[in-house]
């Protein structure tokens, strides 16, 4: 099996710098000089599809743009490219979702990824109406895709349970692929819910025998459930020709940053019911000392940004070198991203990418893309004509 590559749409705008977003950053704190428009983000999209980047991220979430609404709106600007749609189980009624997503199947001609996101901050689901503790979100998640899966069954639904109730359920067209499910979660009360229902278990980017550990216990979860996961991690990425630039890079970033900016960041973080976001500041422990945490493992993105936090740091080859570490524990997608998402996605692309290739753990999408081949420009090396008399 070769990697596969997934990008990162920035629906809360980009910058040249880390833009703030995520668990437990207030809403309008993630401000950026790039805005979100479908003119910038159908220039990442395409940069990614060109690449050989199989799919791209949307978040969701107060502090972005609607996901379901953005990327429908970018398959008009992209050929092949899929999106991971991240949503929200019980902010939809389960048959709603399984309509939409077979909506966006046939319309898009099967480019459709789904991102379970339970939710980790109860302030913020409370804005939306949901006031469901952490636990019970994932008892509704539960439920929740026990239906839509039966939907896209073609069965019909009679569903009563503690958080949700539907009758005589049926989708009258089916979504064809049946879109992939995508779930995260670090709790107790996630696990489960991920292995029965999921087809790729996310994690964050955290240090490889964190990750190792945390990927043996959903594959025992897995195996009682008879049930077979695919694996997939999160992280940032700063790819240069040599890895002196590359961390000069990564330090012009931090240095931007204001220590209040980071105090308050980080005050906000503290406050989130998320297991996954608690792994990430327990990285860091809010200070700027220490921040490489693994070889070409930097936790300075979790400074200011909420969810993921880490990135991999270093020249071309060694980002493939530590991609393999993380393919050799059961990693075969990447979701990636970087600031500014653009520009990132070049230096990953042209730089990491054919790396890799030549190592045989990964090919374009599109075929194996031929070397460039050498034209002769007409008259390039000409004298001069004569001067006309």
């Amino acid at each position: 099996m070769t990697l596969t590559f997934h990008w990162f749409l920035p629906t809360n705008g980009d910058s040249r710098d880390i833009v703030g977003g995520g668990h437990g950053v207030p809403t309008g704190t993630a401000g950026a000089a790039r805005p979100a428009s479908v003119a910038y983000l159908g220039q990442i999209a395409r940069t990614a599809e060109q690449l050989g980047f199989v799919g791209a991220l949307t978040p969701t979430g107060a502090w972005c743009e609607d996901a379901w609404l953005s990327t429908a709106m970018l398959t008009e600007v992209t050929e092949r490219l899929k999106f991971l749609v991240a949503f929200r189980p019980g902010l939809l009624a389960p048959t709603l979702a399984a309509q939409m997503a077979s909506t966006f199947q046939r319309l898009s001609r099967g480019r459709l990824l789904l991102n379970v996101v339970t939710g980790g901050e109860s302030q913020e689901q409370r804005a939306y109406g949901d006031f469901l503790d952490k636990d019970s979100r994932y008892a509704r998640a539960d439920e929740f895709l026990h239906v839509v899966h039966a939907l896209w069954r073609g069965e019909t639904v009679d569903h009563t349970g503690a958080h949700l109730r539907v009758e005589q359920a049926r989708l009258h067209r089916l979504p064809d692929p049946v879109p992939p499910v995508y779930f995260g979660g670090s709790s107790a009360a996630a696990l489960p819910v991920a292995v029965r229902h999921s087809d790729v278990y996310l994690t964050w980017g955290e240090p490889p025998a964190q990750v190792a550990d945390k990927l043996d216990r959903v594959r025992a979860l897995a195996a009682e459930a008879g049930r077979q996961l695919r694996f997939g991690i999160r992280l940032h990425v700063i790819a240069r020709d040599t890895a002196e630039q590359a961390w000069a890079q990564a330090r012009r970033l931090l240095d931007g940053v204001a220590e209040a900016d980071v105090q308050a960041v980080q005050d906000g973080l503290r406050r989130s019911e998320s297991e996954g976001q608690r792994r990430m500041l327990d990285l860091h422990g809010g200070s700027r000392d220490g921040l490489e945490v693994a070889p070409n493992l930097w936790a300075g993105v979790g400074l200011v940004r909420g969810g993921a936090g880490t990135a991999l740091v270093g020249s071309h080859t060694e980002i493939a070198d530590r991609i393999a570490e993380y393919h050799a524990l059961g990693i075969d997608e990447f979701i990636l991203s970087g600031y500014p998402h653009l520009e990132e996605a070049y230096w990953f692309g042209e730089g990491v990418l054919p790396i890799l290739r030549e190592r045989g753990l990964w090919r374009h999408p599109d075929g194996q893309p031929e070397a460039a081949v050498h034209v002769d420009i007409p008259f390039a090396g000409s004298p001069a004509p004569a001067p006309a008399r």
